[in-house]
């Protein structure tokens, strides 16, 4: 959490921050966005799982991460 804030605050990046975490409550995610983060996965999230959340922040922009 404590990353996400310094980034967002300190460096005012606004690049795609997804939480992969075993947390699964709704007050767990909310913490995350709260934090800055965009989205949220839980553990154990599968490759697909992850492929998709990658494309819905970066798109077509996807094929030069899994390359």
């Amino acid at each position: 959490y404590e990353a996400t804030e310094r980034i967002r605050r300190d460096l005012s990046l606004d690049i795609p921050i997804v939480a992969l975490t075993a947390h699964a409550l709704e007050s767990d995610k909310q913490k995350c966005l709260t934090a800055g983060m965009n989205d949220h996965l839980t553990k154990p999230a599968s490759i697909d799982e992850l492929k998709a959340k990658i494309q819905k922040y970066l798109g077509s922009d996807l094929k030069k991460v899994t390359n």
